[in-house]
């Protein structure tokens, strides 16, 4: 009886998974996320990167959501302060609103404006290495 009841929460659950990623597949994403570039001195796009949205309450990690340039969501990316990266701070849970993640990178940051402190660039991609291109410029 236990594993019948099973069934329809695991179903409800990863329906609304894909619910939530489906709302964030296309610029803009709703609110809470607004566009960085209206939040601080940034261009609207930024070659590599792509077109970022983020929570402000979510400040300075994220995640910030990365867009081509058709609006499409290829990234999730979090900021992750260097002074943050001890054994007193954790980082858990690090969610990928965009759905499945096909690759991650890791790379150092010296600071930039909204996030002015050095810290470390977690990208989720959610597209093949192949189709990073879609932000290179």
């Amino acid at each position: 009886m236990k594993k019948l009841l099973l069934v329809p929460v695991l179903t409800l659950a990863s329906s609304l998974y894909a619910m939530a990623a489906d709302e964030v597949a296309k610029s803009p994403p709703a609110a809470p996320y607004q566009q960085v570039s209206k939040l601080v001195k940034l261009p609207d796009f930024l070659p590599g990167m792509g077109q970022l949205f983020v929570d402000p309450a979510t400040l300075p990690a994220g995640p910030f959501l990365a867009y081509d340039h058709d609006g499409k969501l290829v990234s999730t990316i979090y900021m992750l302060p260097t002074k943050d990266l001890n054994p007193d701070k954790a980082f858990d849970n690090l969610a990928a609103p965009g759905g499945n993640v096909d690759h991650v990178d890791v790379y150092y940051n010296a600071g930039h404006p909204g996030v002015e402190e050095p810290h470390i660039h977690v990208v989720l991609w959610h597209v093949p290495a192949a189709d990073e291109a879609s932000v290179a410029k």
